[in-house]
This record gives structure tokens, C-alpha cells and sequence, in this order.
């Protein structure tokens, strides 16, 4: 499968880079700190996939990822971009 078909694939969520003006607002609805969400690697293929088209994701990025939900319609996390 090659890397753009990834983002295609149905168990593969909607992943999208968070702008740097959203990000304090997003942090102070959800009352977190970035050090305390979930992670995600740089080397993951989603995020290989993005850089090939938005440009290099630095470590820190907070990354929005979509999930269509039975119960919740659209579910909405925040993984930060870590090293790996």
C-alpha cells in the first residue's frame, strides 16, 4: 500500500495538524497540560504521510484526530508529536 493510500484506508482516522494560534485554546478546554495527552511517534505512517505534504511536523506539534463514532457521531482526541 503506498503511503498516500494510507490516509484512505477506512480503520485510518481523519489526523490533522493543530496551528500553533489553537493550541492554547484547545489546552484550556481540555484543562491539560501538552505533557500529560497521549503521544504520537514522528515515525508514525500518518505522520510520515502529512510531512510529505504539509512540510516537517516538529516534535511538540499537537496533532487532531477524527473518529466517526455510533454513539458520539465525531470523536475528537489530541496526540502530541514525540521523537521516534
Amino acid at each position: 500500500m503506498s503511503d498516500a493510500k494510507i490516509l484512505l484506508h477506512h480503520l485510518v482516522p481523519e489526523h490533522q495538524i493543530v496551528r500553533k494560534e489553537e493550541e492554547e485554546e484547545i489546552l484550556r478546554k481540555l484543562k491539560a497540560k501538552k505533557d500529560e495527552l497521549p503521544k504520537i511517534r514522528k515515525s508514525d505512517p500518518v505522520l510520515r504521510v502529512l510531512e510529505s505534504a504539509y512540510g516537517t511536523i516538529e516534535e511538540g506539534t499537537l496533532i487532531r484526530i477524527l473518529r466517526e463514532s455510533e454513539t458520539a457521531g465525531m470523536s475528537v482526541a489530541y496526540r502530541v508529536v514525540v521523537r521516534g
